[in-house]
């Protein structure tokens, strides 16, 4: 099995995990089964997006060959496409560390307004909840 062949096999396992996430948080009515779930599809975004910006033959790191601040010596138009066929893109990298943290704090957020709801309705299911007429209130 080839590394290509390999690849289109995670590339399907988070796409599913992505229908498996959402159909959790449309049909479970528990408030945190459907942040775990909510979590869950987070992450795999997120793992989709690193999926996205990984290249198989990629082995250097993305830094501009010659990077030193005195006497900078300009590469050449050959050196930048060699550079740009190996490198790595970071672009992907440093959106998912932004997408973690704010995920995270989403997350958190959710998780007190959670436990607010709890303590009024004195459960975390939503059915119960709307029967007490906590819905649309």
């Amino acid at each position: 099995m080839t590394v290509e062949i390999l690849l289109y096999y995670i590339l399907a396992t988070l796409v599913a995990t992505v229908f498996i996430a959402l159909y959790g948080i449309a049909t479970r009515p528990h408030i945190i089964k459907k942040l775990v779930m909510l979590t869950i599809f987070s992450d795999t975004v997120e793992a989709i997006a690193v999926y996205l910006g990984y290249r198989v033959y990629a082995s250097k790191p993305p830094v501009v060959p010659g990077g030193v601040l005195e006497n900078y010596v300009f590469p050449s138009n050959s050196e930048l496409e060699e550079f740009g066929s190996q490198a790595v893109d970071p672009v992907p990298q440093v959106l998912i560390v932004t997408a973690i943290v704010i995920g995270l704090s989403v997350l958190l957020f959710l998780v007190v307004l959670s436990i607010r709801v709890a303590e009024k309705y004195g459960t975390f299911n939503l059915d119960k909840i709307e029967e007490k007429g906590g819905a649309y209130e």
